[in-house]
């Protein structure tokens, strides 16, 4: 016969009830923790089934449990170096459901791999239809191969999940067309290297800037207004259609040390002029200091006109030659490697071709992309100027910090 109550010694008591006040506690371990202590003062089981709306069954069972344990847990206490977390989890471990083996696996480990590499091709230049899998066309494919004889999608969606793969997601990205891997590296590093000396060079008065620009910025204006998010709703309601009034151009410059955007310029065009005029409005900013901005191969970005500024503002009195005939001034190549002459107080860092994933001043332009141009109601380019540079006078004050670069321009190991 069971007993009707159960033994609680006053330890345990508090420990439950430590259970069914803890906000960590499961669900499951509240509700026995109550079944004990209701039994313990005295209640019938029927009485606690309907408080507790259990079934019979469940008030049987752990108050059996309960008994079976509560001898061991009494002499588990006069441990005299057993602690209050210890004791505890042995209480636990008595209300805790018992480890079942349930159903044996369905696919051995050999089938879940096979499936999971089937997931891991990439067939966007194969001969199949489509040029991404699918959950369905994963499994399909896995019984053509005879890897098993059947399989479910949602089999194939748990098996991916643990795997945490996704082959229905993708996400771009550009190579370097840098063919010569020495030089791509001396690049990587030098930018890199800037990076991490930034904030040195930063007290000692040298302003270091990932430079960049930002083209084709539209001003879109709304048919109708954006409608908020009510209750009972996940989004705002933007409206598709749209009138487009032109389009602007940013060039910014990221101080790397203060994560700052500094003397931004916005205008309809990028040209030769026009990044020229910014960047010495720029350095205007602090004339007296040494300057190293960091940027990428755009032809703009090694003109004649600027290297005869810098060697106007350098101070640096030789001959630049001609332009397309000789000297510094031949050819971008000359004018690359005078423009990236460190012992200029002004003088620029190129990143590899097509690696623009190394400008930090790209990072900052996703943020300007997410935070204003994304959902944006501009009603003209005037609008969209001042939207632009009132965002950048708020995140200067507000949201200003220099980026955490951990990259080093040295291949990654596993």
């Amino acid at each position: 016969m069971l007993k009707k109550h159960v033994n609680l010694p006053e330890t345990c008591k508090k420990i439950l009830e430590h259970f069914t006040r803890c906000s960590k506690s499961s669900q499951g371990l509240v509700q026995r923790a109550k079944i004990i202590l209701a039994l313990a003062s005295g209640k019938s089981k029927c009485s606690v089934m309907k408080e507790l709306d259990v079934t019979k069954k469940t008030v049987t069972k752990w108050c059996k449990r309960w008994n079976e344990a509560c001898d061991n847990l009494v002499e588990y206490e006069k441990d005299p170096g057993i602690t209050r977390k210890e004791y505890s989890q042995k209480i636990t471990e008595v209300l805790s459901d018992k480890f079942r083996a349930g159903t044996p696996p369905t696919f051995t480990p050999e089938q879940v791999v096979g499936i999971v590499a089937i997931a891991c091709e990439v067939i966007d230049d194969s001969e199949e239809p489509a040029s991404r899998w699918t959950f369905k066309q994963i499994a399909d494919e896995a019984v053509n191969r005879k890897i098993v004889a059947s399989v479910s999608v949602s089999s194939v969606w748990r098996f991916l999940e643990e795997a945490e793969i996704k082959p229905h997601k993708s996400q771009y990205w550009i190579n370097t067309t840098e063919k010569d891997p020495e030089v791509f590296d001396r690049q990587c590093r030098s930018v890199c290297d800037t990076y991490h000396k930034a904030p040195k060079l930063h007290e000692q008065g040298v302003n270091v800037v990932s430079n960049d620009e930002k083209t084709g910025i539209q001003a879109i204006q709304r048919n109708h207004v954006t409608l908020p998010a009510k209750p009972g709703e996940h989004h705002q309601r933007v409206e598709y259609n749209y009138d487009r009034h032109g389009t602007l151009c940013l060039i910014a410059d990221f101080e790397v040390a203060t994560g700052k955007i500094l003397a931004p310029t916005i205008g309809p065009t990028r040209t030769e002029e026009d990044y020229l005029n910014h960047i010495a409005k720029t350095v205007e900013t602090d004339p007296d200091a040494p300057w190293i901005f960091i940027v990428d191969q755009l032809n703009t970005h090694k003109s004649a006109s600027l290297v005869e500024f810098v060697a106007q503002k350098c101070k640096i009195d030789i001959e630049l030659g001609i332009k397309g005939k000789d000297g510094i001034l031949k050819s971008m190549e000359t004018r690359q490697d005078f423009l990236n002459d460190p012992s200029h107080c002004i003088h620029f860092i190129y990143t590899p071709k097509h690696s623009s994933w190394l400008n930090q001043v790209e990072i900052w332009f996703s943020i300007l992309t997410r935070r204003l141009l994304k959902h944006g109601n501009f009603l003209s380019l005037d609008h969209l100027k001042k939207r632009i540079m009132k965002f950048i006078k708020f995140f200067n004050k507000t949201m200003a910090k220099p980026f955490k670069w951990t990259y080093r321009g040295r291949p990654l190991t596993a």
